[in-house]
């Protein structure tokens, strides 16, 4: 049967999930699929185009459901937790979609999506941008740091030997924090922010 390109995509998540980002070569791809490197290029240049189509695949959910109507906040957050829900649900899901700069099919429709909701709600086009820019990458830093930490395990005991300050009893409360307990928190923060901007440009 010929290898298509979606064959090729799905692979690759399901190598990443197996040996993680580090572990991911378009050799041991082409082992996994029972091909010869040669065959993945065919579909892919480089790996680098293989990550961004996987990335583009991990952020397909965000818009797969309609979000619900509401207000443009409520909105802006439902899209920041499932893109957090779909990058947690594969291996290094963060560290795949923060590499690279994808311009296929799923991320156009969410940043359109993100974009209109913000526009919609009275931000000049631009400032959208920026907005949705800073979210993604709010996004993309907590999830990083939350995979790490899964994948790691032992956050919560390095600190154990280090003297009694605020700044380490305040790390302690970090690391052992519900990470979405955390993420909404600092979702909420930067929610505030941008009302507050919003408020300056509304007439």
């Amino acid at each position: 049967m010929q290898l298509k390109r979606a064959d090729v995509v799905t692979g690759g998540l399901a190598l990443l999930d197996a040996e993680g980002l580090d572990g991911l070569t378009m050799r041991k791809l082409g082992a996994h699929l029972g091909v010869r490197a040669g065959g993945i290029y065919w579909h892919f240049r480089n790996k680098e185009a293989l990550l961004g189509a996987m990335a583009d695949r991990i952020v397909g959910e965000v818009t797969a459901t309609p979000l619900p109507p509401g207000a443009w906040d409520a909105r802006l957050a439902e899209m920041a937790h499932r893109i957090r829900r779909a990058l947690l649900a594969h291996r290094d899901g963060a560290r795949v979609v923060a590499g690279t700069y994808v311009t296929e099919p799923n991320t156009e429709r969410g940043g359109q999506q993100a974009v209109r909701v913000l526009t919609d709600a009275g931000f000049p086009l631009d400032r959208a941008g920026w907005v949705v820019f800073a979210a993604m990458y709010y996004v993309l830093g907590h999830t990083i740091e939350e995979q790490a930490q899964r994948a790691e395990g032992d956050w919560a005991d390095r600190g154990a030997d280090l003297p009694d300050t605020e700044l380490n009893r305040a790390m302690e409360a970090v690391v052992r924090a519900d990470p979405e307990e955390r993420f909404t928190y600092g979702l909420e923060l930067f929610l505030d922010g941008v009302r507050l901007r919003l408020a300056e440009v509304r007439p």
